[in-house]
């Protein structure tokens, strides 16, 4: 999942809260002249701070998912992830460790608690997939389409390289060849194949491809790149197209991806696999002001934070 999981840079004002109230409800955490703030002082002043409150619901997710699914994620598969982070970082990534308030230990820790998530969310989306499942994703499915495309960086670029890709005995492969900016297929001509659950394909890319009858050229399509990024430009051109039929069971192993792969990009339906990991752990919360926090989990699934029903050990 690509995204974060879980909700998670922890502040390290919230650390050192927790940490202290690990060691003794009475122990002194700061003396001055004629007075002391303890442990229990600092506490009851901080626990209803947002930061504090993620910090414990983050720790119990933490401890669930360790104890059930602990052994299924490695140290080394925690330790290839982060190598991938400072990859794609490169000279940022202390900058971005500084700005989320980790160190790399921390960070580690986060990846790992993403990754134990991830895999219980994979594995409890293959095992609740229905017939009626299947059916619904066959109706929005497109089959592997194979095509050509060409992207640019520039509106103008884009509509000269039209003109030409649909000129009389254009040659679609070479102009893609001399003038492409997508580094994947412009060595092949700007061959590529996708079907409708293509994630690295743009989806008004994909939707221009399949609205196109075979050898036909797409006009000028524009992509966006949010906010603060320039939009690309592409053109599509369709070589070849599979009739879908009726069978929905022919396509049975795609459409099993592609449900799972939605499913983990869905927030209601990953915070529902937390909900369900907590009420199994049989989770208490002991302390009110912690209780609407994860309230807003178990609700999910029927179920509020009581002394009789819900979350977490102290």
């Amino acid at each position: 999942m690509k995204k974060k999981l879980v909700a998670g840079a922890v502040t390290l004002l919230s650390v050192v809260t927790l940490a202290a109230c690990a060691n003794g409800t009475n122990k002194d955490i700061v003396t001055m002249k004629g007075d002391t703030i303890t442990v229990s002082d600092f506490y009851n002043e901080i626990k209803n701070n947002q930061g504090a409150q993620q910090v414990l619901f983050q720790m119990t997710i933490n401890k669930v998912f360790e104890k059930e699914y602990g052994s299924k994620v490695s140290d080394k598969e925690v330790d290839k992830e982060l190598a991938k982070q400072k990859k794609q970082l490169g000279k940022q990534f202390d900058a971005y460790l500084a700005q989320q308030g980790l160190t790399e230990e921390t960070a580690k820790k986060q990846i790992r608690s993403n990754m134990l998530l991830e895999y219980a969310v994979n594995q409890a989306a293959k095992k609740d997939i229905k017939e009626s499942d299947y059916k619904a994703a066959f109706e929005s499915y497109t089959p592997e389409v194979t095509a050509q495309i060409i992207k640019l960086d520039a509106e103008d670029k884009a509509k000269e390289v039209l003109e030409a890709a649909k000129a009389e005995g254009a040659d679609f492969a070479q102009i893609a060849k001399d003038n492409s900016t997508d580094t994947a297929t412009k060595d092949k001509g700007g061959e590529v194949k996708f079907d409708s659950g293509t994630a690295d394909i743009p989806s008004q890319v994909k939707e221009a491809a399949f609205k196109l009858d075979e050898n036909g050229i797409s006009d000028v399509i524009t992509v966006s790149a949010g906010q603060n990024y320039s939009a690309s430009y592409y053109i599509v051109k369709l070589n070849k197209k599979t009739e879908k039929g009726s069978d929905w069971k022919k396509y049975e192993k795609r459409l099993k991806e592609i449900i799972v792969n939605g499913r983990k990009q869905d927030t209601n339906y990953i915070r529902s696999i937390i909900a369900k990991a907590m009420t199994n752990a049989n989770i208490k919360v002991k302390d009110d002001a912690f209780k609407s926090t994860f309230n807003q989990y178990l609700q999910n699934i029927g179920v509020q934070t009581s002394d009789s029903s819900s979350s977490s050990k102290k």
